[in-house]
């Protein structure tokens, strides 16, 4: 893992006793399926949700990868899906940039392109914008985690799941154009890594 990465794992971590008791609840639930998979010695698989799958569902989907590496949980699979396929946004992937990610393509100029969002030389996950059922994503033996109150009230139904529950964010959007852009969007990817963080830390 990267310096730059590792230092932010660890002020996530820190901030642990700042999650809410209600936040905690929820998060505890997502603990209790992981702790069940990897008992079992099972693949866990996960999926993170959102309408446009552009922002919140991807930075969920980094966090849970991050959060497998630094607990040393080698059996997650992280994946990504929105009720509407659109692009990984662009404000979403600058801050993940200033905030010591390596995020690449080969697919320069592509309406949709697949990022290569690494943080570690060898540590890395693939992002792009696509529908919760997209073949790309599990069809089967998976936990929906709904980060947008939108997809959790438009997709009351995810087949193949064995956990669907709402973990749902404020859109960074709403600062799309202003001069807090940058820092809401590092803002909302912290707060997701941090409840990813307290999830995964559970099973450690």
């Amino acid at each position: 893992m990267y310096p730059s990465i590792r230092h932010l794992v660890h002020d996530c971590i820190g901030q642990f006793d700042q999650i809410p008791a209600e936040r905690k609840v929820i998060l505890e639930k997502i603990a209790q399926y992981l702790q069940q998979k990897y008992q079992a010695l099972e693949p866990i698989q996960l999926v993170f949700i959102c309408t446009h799958n552009s922002r919140r569902s991807h930075f969920g989907q980094i966090a849970a990868a991050i959060a497998a590496q630094h607990y040393n949980i080698d059996q997650v699979h992280v994946f990504s899906g929105g009720t509407e396929a659109t692009q990984f946004h662009p404000n979403a992937i600058e801050a993940l940039r200033t905030l010591g990610f390596v995020v690449t393509t080969d697919d320069t100029g592509a309406a949709n392109p697949k990022w290569n969002v690494q943080f570690g030389h060898a540590a890395a996950t693939t992002c792009f914008s696509k529908t919760f059922d997209d073949a790309a994503n599990p069809q089967r033996a998976f936990a929906a985690i709904m980060t947008c109150s939108d997809a959790d009230q438009n997709c009351p139904f995810v087949p193949g799941t064995e956990l669907r529950i709402g973990t749902t964010y404020t859109d960074p959007k709403v600062s799309d154009g202003t001069p807090e852009q940058l820092a809401t969007y590092q803002g909302r990817f912290l707060q997701i890594a941090t409840e990813i963080l307290y999830a995964f830390s559970v099973v450690a």
